[in-house]
């Protein structure tokens, strides 16, 4: 006796039909298809159809997922250049920043060595120009106080050669004060001398 549609059991939400008995040995290919597509041909091309629908719909996640993950890479591969190429601008900039500022400073240092070299010659001129003024100042004032003391060797001879004038003169007057005091003593002493020869002459 064939099985009624009620007698079908289902399993995991797909119906299931039990299996027929055993077919006559004399059954032929064609009617064993046939039964077999009438019994599970809805189920199987129910399982085609999702299978095929789950094999589309992983199709197309995995061509979005590649697709996103290209434009990612892309995107990724954007920004990597787009830093890459701050950075070595950046570093560009810098080296050139860099480069400058040592020539500026390479300037500053060879300016600072030539105003160096150039106070080191004033200095050395200026101290040229001090010992020669130093020289020159002590020249003057050696020939300043030999003036001075060749002057005081004048005025000292003179000194001394007019106290020896006057020395001599004082020494004259003495002579001739002793000759007039000797000349007034004599005639101061001759009246008395002259009435005793007259007396004299008298006897």
């Amino acid at each position: 006796m064939p099985k009624t549609d009620s007698d079908k059991r289902t399993a995991g939400g797909l119906q299931v039909a039990e299996r027929p008995g055993p077919a006559p040995a004399d059954a032929q290919p064609e009617s064993l298809d046939k039964v077999r597509d009438i019994l599970f041909g809805s189920q199987m091309r129910a399982v085609d159809s999702r299978l095929q629908g789950l094999e589309e719909r992983l199709r197309e996640e995995h061509e979005a997922l590649r697709t996103d993950f290209a434009r990612q890479v892309e995107s990724l591969d954007a920004f990597i250049r787009s830093e890459v190429n701050t950075v070595t601008e950046r570093l560009a900039t810098e080296s050139r920043k860099r480069a400058e500022d040592l020539k500026s400073l390479a300037a500053e240092i060879k300016e600072a060595i030539r105003a160096l070299e150039r106070r080191h010659v004033k200095l050395e001129e200026a101290a040229t120009m001090a010992d020669a003024a130093l020289r020159d100042q002590l020249l003057s004032q050696s020939t300043a106080a030999a003036n001075e003391l060749a002057k005081l060797g004048d005025r000292l001879g003179a000194e001394l050669k007019r106290s020896h004038t006057e020395l001599a003169s004082a020494k004259t007057d003495r002579t001739a004060l002793a000759s007039l005091l000797t000349d007034m003593a004599g005639r101061l002493t001759a009246p008395d001398k002259a009435p005793e020869k007259k007396n004299g002459a008298r006897s």
